[in-house]
């Protein structure tokens, strides 16, 4: 009959129409470019207004460890622009870590309290930026955005999107493909990779928050349930500060900078007789989100009455051409004359000295002293950083210094935020990790500007028992250049092969390779 022909095959179409969705799911979710997918994920956590509102938030829970069933709470917490904080405590097994804007630190029950250094301090920072604003200031936050392949998460299609930051720490995001809400989150840190998933909407002050997550980290399966969430609750800057020690009797930090001062007087007079190399290797972030070599060239310093001479012998790992080298060489003895002629212009105007009364020292090595009088020292602490024991200080732009009568590198230094560490025997910089904290800019801004969110490490390490000399650089900025938009840069600066020699006053001994001469 025509009306039960027509009930069999309403039945067949609505029997086979979630089977045909699921397999047309991926043409619909391969539509879905990056920017709207994110738009469509902003829209899904509630109104713009609301969602902005926030500059703090505070969950409290219960935490569950699948292989035992062991439990206990944790608490996570996270204030713009980029403090964070995370703590649980299970069964006595207490776990913490925290990015308070200038220094990220993790403590546990097992190894102790640190400060975290290298690609653990890097993803930390990502995390923490990651955490106050997610993917609704992706465009301000500079990241790059690239869709993956679409997957089904527990039988859920889903989009997926990575954000990559300037230092290539990605972020990989999935998306419900019909709510549009996050469903799970893949985050570095260190050598391994966090997971978290998302479950149980629910409105907070209207915007839509996951009160059920599970959690892989560190080989470990953890079920966290939220019994509150709360938004724009006071939460101390403390909270998110390296957590006092006090076992510990605390340095005198302003003695430890007098020595520091003194000691770099002392090795600008042996650094003439040293020599090593130097590879920097210029890196770019692709449209993937790669972090990809561009080119490197290698170069030989030396030193010539304070001032550095850099001397090119490669480049992309290939030894320089016989016209290339002669034009190199060229150079490095052009740059004597020209420390020759500086040398008598300071000299010349040594009577007209500024207002801290030592003249400026342009081209010249720059003491850390020098550099923190523009900053704020905070969290002073004693670790131990390869073997060696250091004194940490958290550093960042005093309000109340006088930038408008200050020298050029005092106003960019005192723009800074960030780590600092003090070989506490040999009263020196054994690594420095620093943002730039606002935006500064060079010639008043008419020559350049460097945008805010910039970052540099420096590293040293004591050599032949006498002189601590650079090894590891890593500098990410962004720069505006006169009217021609902007410039990235992204290096990474290796120094190496170490070589004592006694320099020659009169031709700095640059005509030659170091480990030709004389020793």
């Amino acid at each position: 009959m025509p009306i039960q022909k027509q009930t069999i095959g309403t039945m067949a179409v609505l029997f086979l129409m979630p089977a045909l969705f699921l397999l047309m799911s991926p043409l619909i979710i391969r539509a879905q470019s990056p920017d709207r997918v994110l738009s469509g994920a902003e829209k899904a956590l509630g109104r713009s207004k609301d969602v902005k509102k926030i500059t703090s938030w505070k969950k409290r829970g219960l935490i569950v460890r699948a292989s035992d069933g062991a439990s206990g709470e944790i608490l996570i917490q996270a204030a713009k622009p980029d403090s964070f904080n995370v703590s649980y405590d299970i069964r006595g097994f207490e776990s913490e870590r925290g990015y308070n804007g200038r220094s990220g630190w993790m403590r546990d029950s097992r190894e102790g309290l640190k400060t975290l250094i290298g690609d653990d301090s890097r993803d930390l920072k990502a995390e923490a930026l990651f955490r106050n604003w997610q993917w609704t200031e992706y465009k301000k936050q500079k990241f790059k955005i690239t869709a993956n392949e679409p997957i089904t998460l527990d039988g859920t299609p889903s989009f997926s999107i990575t954000l990559t930051n300037q230092q290539g720490v990605p972020i990989k995001l999935y998306f419900d493909a019909f709510s549009n809400r996050l469903l799970r989150e893949e985050i570095r840190e260190g050598d391994g990779i966090a997971i978290y998933e998302y479950r149980d909407y629910r409105p907070v002050n209207g915007v839509m928050e996951a009160f059920e997550v599970t959690a892989y980290i560190g080989g470990n399966k953890f079920s966290i349930k939220f019994d509150q969430v709360v938004h724009n609750s006071s939460i101390p800057d403390s909270e998110f500060d390296f957590p006092r020690d006090t076992s510990a009797p605390l340095p005198d930090i302003p003695k430890l900078l007098q020595e520091l001062q003194g000691n770099q007087e002392e090795i600008e007079k042996i650094l003439e007789d040293y020599s090593y190399k130097q590879d920097i290797v210029k890196r770019e972030l692709t449209d993937d989100g790669d972090l990809k070599i561009k080119e490197s060239e290698t170069s030989q310093l030396s030193f010539y009455k304070g001032y550095r001479i850099q001397r090119l012998i490669a480049r992309n790992g290939e030894p320089l051409s016989a016209d290339e080298q002669a034009d190199a060489d060229k150079k490095a003895q052009d740059r004597v004359k020209e420390i020759e002629k500086e040398i008598a212009k300071e000299e010349a105007r040594a009577a007209d000295q500024s207002s801290d009364g030592t003249p400026d020292r342009d081209g010249r090595q720059i003491s850390i002293a020098e550099v923190l009088k523009a900053s704020r020292l905070l969290n002073p602490r004693r670790e131990r950083l390869k073997g060696r024991e250091v004194v940490v200080f958290d550093f960042e732009p005093d309000p109340d210094f006088d930038f408008n009568n200050a020298k050029s590198f005092l106003k960019f230094f005192g723009k800074t935020a960030g780590v600092m560490w003090i070989d506490e025997k040999d009263k020196q910089v054994a690594r420095i990790e620093a943002v730039l904290f606002d935006s500064y800019k060079v010639g008043g801004g008419i020559l350049a500007k460097l945008r805010k969110g910039a970052s540099f490490t420096l590293e040293q390490e004591r050599v032949n028992d006498e002189i601590w000399l650079p090894t590891f650089a890593d500098i990410n900025l962004s720069v505006r250049v006169l009217l021609f938009g902007g410039v990235k840069v992204n290096q990474m600066i290796r120094s190496y092969d170490f070589n004592k020699f006694k320099t020659e006053v009169e031709d700095a001994r640059i005509d030659e390779p170091p480990d030709q001469q004389d020793r």
